[in-house]
């Protein structure tokens, strides 16, 4: 398979976004979200304090402008920007976006209407100070376009389906790992090395000298957080000081790029005999994420999949130990559209990705959340992550 997008389908994108732009009497495109930038031109670079933007005219050169640090970088990574332009850094005796006023002056575009993303013309990484790009270019007429390229990814194509689908596929060996090397007295930080390298060198060697990362440094990220006892009663919980002991409820998680694109699977997990009170919590959590994955398929409301983990919380007097809802999209970034949240009415559509991870937190004691990564399809849903959800598959001994 393919470990990216085709060229040809950026090229596509880039037409879809052409053809928005005519039918709004727009002459040009100006973008500084590097998730957009990628998924219209497959270029990543790491955003700094420096200012970085793409510009799409309707007709003419696609213009990347940014600092001279990524001038050598951008033709290694894409064929789609024709033109690069650079300021030597950032605040520079005259300021970056001086610098773009100019660009785009030469372009063509001082006077012209552009749809944008952001009107600071830059993004505020880091202590970024500057005039935004509007007051440099009086005459232009900038029109907020910062919808256009997040809902041209709410639906996957095929080829970003297979990239997610792939990377399923190894997050399944990851968290088998973490499971596999959790032991009493470990810490949770040296596991997660253990799993994320040996999982990584792995998924290498499989795939082959074609592969590379291309938006993160490790392709594969496999751990706990800190997750572990009383700290999985955390949802968001970044790391602890203690070591894995016997009785813990610990929450593994793993995430891998293929292509720029990543799955979520996150199982919880117990080391050593459950207690009746963990099993209870458990089995409960585990009902209420089969009752949202039965609830998603084409047109139903994000909304009513929420409501169906919820009504499983409230009829085991469990709804005071939620805090969060049941899920959001998954593609090129860890948390995307659609949220499927009780307030989103929004209505589901075949392609779409979400993640699917009802959870339940008792401080003090321990939180139980799986989750999983679910393709809608017309006529229900597919989980693409499948790594064994039973509370006996998932105990440590």
């Amino acid at each position: 398979m393919r470990f990216s997008i085709s060229e040809a389908e950026y090229k596509t994108r880039i037409e879809r976004v052409r053809k928005v732009l005519q039918r709004r009497n727009l002459d040009a495109l100006y973008l500084t979200n590097t998730t957009s930038i990628f998924y219209l031109t497959g270029y990543s670079f790491i955003s700094t304090e420096r200012p970085a933007a793409l510009v799409i005219p309707l007709d003419g050169k696609i213009t990347f402008m940014g600092p001279k640090l990524e001038e050598n970088h951008v033709p290694l990574k894409t064929r789609l920007i024709d033109t690069v332009r650079t300021y030597f850094d950032y605040p520079g005796e005259k300021h970056p976006i001086e610098h773009f006023a100019e660009f785009l002056k030469e372009m063509g575009l001082a006077k012209k209407r552009i749809g944008i993303d952001n009107k600071a013309g830059a993004t505020s990484m880091y202590g970024y100070k500057g005039p935004p790009i509007t007051r440099k270019l009086p005459e232009a007429k900038f029109v907020n376009m910062a919808d256009l390229v997040p809902k041209m990814r709410l639906i996957k194509s095929s080829a970003e389906i297979s990239m997610i689908r792939e990377s399923a596929k190894w997050a399944n060996l990851a968290v088998s790992l973490l499971q596999e090397y959790t032991t009493e007295g470990s810490w949770d930080v040296e596991v997660a090395l253990a799993a994320s390298w040996d999982a990584s060198s792995i998924m290498k060697r499989a795939l082959g000298e074609e592969f590379e990362p291309l938006r993160g440094i490790f392709p594969i990220f496999a751990g706990f957080r800190g997750q572990i006892g009383e700290m999985s009663a955390i949802p968001h919980a970044i790391g602890t000081r203690r070591r894995i002991k016997s009785g813990d409820v610990i929450i593994a998680e793993a995430g891998v790029e293929i292509g720029g694109y990543s799955c979520e699977l996150e199982r919880t997990m117990i080391v050593g005999k459950p207690s009746a009170k963990q099993r209870r919590c458990f089995e409960v959590m585990l009902k209420a994420q089969e009752a949202a994955i039965q609830k998603i398929r084409e047109g139903v409301e994000c909304s009513e999949v929420d409501k169906a983990s919820m009504g499983v919380f409230k009829k085991a007097n469990l709804m005071h130990l939620m805090r969060h809802h049941t899920g959001h999209g998954l593609g090129l970034e860890g948390h995307e559209p659609p949220w499927l949240d009780v307030g989103n009415r929004e209505k589901l559509r075949a392609g779409m990705v979400v993640s699917c991870e009802p959870g339940i937190y008792e401080t003090g004691f321990a939180g139980f959340r799986h989750s999983d990564t679910v393709l809608v399809t017309k006529d229900g849903c597919e989980l693409l992550t499948y790594y064994p959800r039973d509370i006996e598959t998932l105990t440590i001994i």
